[in-house]
């Protein structure tokens, strides 16, 4: 038998174990990727992947994000300007109209569709001029602006009420951080954080094995892109990647916390922390609405594996990420 003809045997069997389920999961989708389908040439284009292996989040705006009633504390602190009218009613006076006073905006969220997270190695240049072989966990995903948004109005009987508004072309400033949830032995969490970091000479290397040829977007360049509403079958969006180097190869259970995808938020002034004369806000808390993508490995400290990584919360673990048990992914303000 000749070598050409042990090959292609070899790569038959293969993918008839691919196209069969007599794989793990894990290899199947590897094999996917490895080998082209009859009549297509090995290259795809962007976004053209088996089924199953994006996994795609869909925008969520809700009535809270257009329209908040806070008391406003700057005037509601000052107890001189509660008086008695003698021409009109006491809820006209400034005290009572800042009592639960309506803040309103134009809200948006766009939708995040994102592969596997995994790992790659690559040799990084060091301030030294020298190269150093760094592992890179990284994130790859699309971004698109679907038109979802809400925008608080005022209806006929001056209630303050939400109309569905496609928004205009808007920019996705991402912010992706690897959080870790473990906990040590007395059960106290372990704060460990990583911002995702631009790491130049791993982008083409991921972009070669994840896109094939396609490009892939660093946050900073991200940050510099339109999104122009995309209605109908369009799917293009724009696609990117999230890297972060130096991660703790003991953590078995973390998050991704995606910060950027809406203009959502929350504020709170906690009770006492204003007082008359105090500068405007003080005290004053601001959350963000985050999405919050839950993972676990199974693995340990050495050989750190892409394969052990899952999307999830494992079994008996639900307290650990705040959610009910197997959630792979929710909307919160952070």
């Amino acid at each position: 038998m000749s070598r050409g003809f042990r090959r292609l045997v070899s790569r038959l069997v293969f993918t008839a174990a691919v196209s069969g389920g007599c794989l793990p999961l894990a290899a199947q989708q590897f094999a996917a990727a490895q080998i082209p389908t009859p009549g297509s040439s090995a290259a795809r284009p962007a976004g053209d992947f088996a089924p199953g292996v994006l996994t795609v989040i869909e925008p969520e705006v809700a009535r809270e994000d257009a329209i908040q009633l806070h008391d406003m504390v700057e005037i509601r602190a000052n107890e001189d300007l509660q008086w008695e009218p003698y021409s009109t009613t006491v809820s006209r006076t400034l005290y009572e109209m800042a009592k639960d006073a309506p803040f309103v905006q134009d809200a948006w969220c766009l939708q995040l569709a994102m592969k596997p997270l995994r790992m790659i190695e690559v040799d990084v240049p060091q301030a030294n001029g020298q190269t150093r072989r760094q592992l890179v966990w990284y994130l790859v995903y699309r971004v698109r602006n679907t038109g979802a948004g809400l925008s608080g109005e005022v209806n006929d009987a001056g209630e303050y009420v939400t109309a569905e508004k496609g928004t205009e072309p808007i920019r996705f400033v991402p912010e992706f951080v690897l959080v870790s949830q473990d906990r040590d032995g007395a059960g106290q969490p372990i704060r460990k954080a990583y911002l995702d970091r631009v790491v130049p000479a791993a982008i083409p290397a991921i972009a070669r094995r994840e896109m094939r040829g396609g490009e892939l977007l660093s946050s900073v360049e991200m940050a510099q892109q339109q999104l122009a509403i995309e209605a109908g079958r369009s799917q293009q969006g724009e696609w990117g990647v999230a890297t972060w180097v130096d991660v703790d190869p003991e953590i078995d259970f973390f998050s991704v916390y995606v910060a950027g995808l809406s203009n959502g938020y929350r504020w709170e002034d906690p009770a006492g922390a204003y007082e008359a004369g105090d500068p405007p806000g003080k005290g004053r808390t601001f959350t963000r609405k985050t999405l919050q993508l839950n993972f676990w490995r199974p693995g340990d400290e050495y050989q750190e594996n892409e394969r052990e990584i899952r999307l999830g919360v494992p079994p008996g673990k639900a307290d650990l990420y705040g959610v009910g048990e197997g959630v792979a992914y929710r909307w919160i303000y952070r």
